[in-house]
């Protein structure tokens, strides 16, 4: 695949082979302050073995102390010169119910729930650092069971048969409520407050979930060829169109991350069960 960013606006045609099964290394980020980080290409674009890094970029990566750097205290100049900035918590529920705590910086607050791809989510407290909110997700996700990352594949999988949207509304008050009654409590650290403010996703996202009939990709994205274009993206999916059918389908896009791809005059086939339909 060609060097650059490939937008995936509404109408994008997109047409690939992949090439070979491995994972290749993404390189790794050097963080020099709050809003300035360097993105180092891997030297050998070695197969990824720690997830989506070789080892060498891995332990080189800035990034790989920020989970950690609450209870350490360890992490480079620039790290920490990022998490001083202040932090929001927030409670995310996706299109299944799923629903996870998480952070966000305050330069990246709405820009992180819409790459995680939250139906509904709401900030919970505002902290005056990264250590400080990083505390309260983990008192969170011990006392009220939220867990701190959900799949995008089942992300993907979840819209193609979300749950009403009042009931996500009322699960995710739940959870927020549980936990502002937590953080209300008192954990006796300084340097948060608690607040209600509601996240509001794109207008764009109401054509993906309200659609209703929707299906999971045939292929896994993982190998072979495809061919598709794109007619929304929410979060880490893509809603998309194949020749052949006016079925639309549901794509996990994160199972790119790694792959080498080449581009050509590819088409998905349509699956014989959706043939059927018409």
């Amino acid at each position: 695949m060609p060097d650059g960013d490939l937008p995936l606006d509404v109408g994008t045609r997109v047409a690939f082979e992949v090439a070979g099964e491995d994972r290749y290394c993404l390189g790794f980020h050097r963080v020099h302050g709050r809003d300035d980080r360097t993105w180092v290409r891997c030297v050998g674009q070695a197969p990824a073995d720690r997830g989506h890094q070789c080892g060498r970029c891995f332990v080189q990566d800035d990034l790989r102390f920020m989970h950690d750097i609450h209870r350490s205290g360890i992490a480079p100049a620039g790290l920490k010169r990022y998490l001083e900035q202040p932090h929001w918590l927030y409670v995310a529920t996706f299109a299944d119910g799923a629903t996870k705590v998480g952070t966000a910086s305050h330069l990246r607050k709405h820009a992180r729930l819409v790459e995680q791809g939250a139906v509904v989510a709401q900030f919970v407290a505002h902290a005056a650092d990264g250590r400080v909110v990083r505390v309260l997700e983990d008192e969170v996700t011990r006392t009220v069971g939220l867990q701190q990352a959900v799949r995008s594949g089942a992300k993907a999988a979840s819209l193609c048969t979300p749950l009403p949207m009042a009931r996500l509304e009322h699960l995710n008050d739940g959870f927020a409520l549980a936990a502002r009654g937590l953080l209300d409590g008192g954990l006796g650290i300084d340097g948060y407050e608690v607040v209600h403010e509601e996240f509001e996703p794109p207008p764009s996202w109401g054509a993906v979930l309200g659609h209703p009939a929707l299906q999971p990709y045939p292929e896994p994205l993982t190998h072979g060829r495809h061919g598709f274009t794109v007619r929304q993206v929410l979060g880490p999916s893509a809603l998309v169109a194949i020749d052949g059918t006016e079925v639309l389908f549901v794509v996990d896009l994160a199972q790119l991350k790694g792959r080498r791809l080449r581009f050509g005059d590819f088409s998905t086939p349509v699956p014989a069960v959706q043939e059927s339909l018409f």
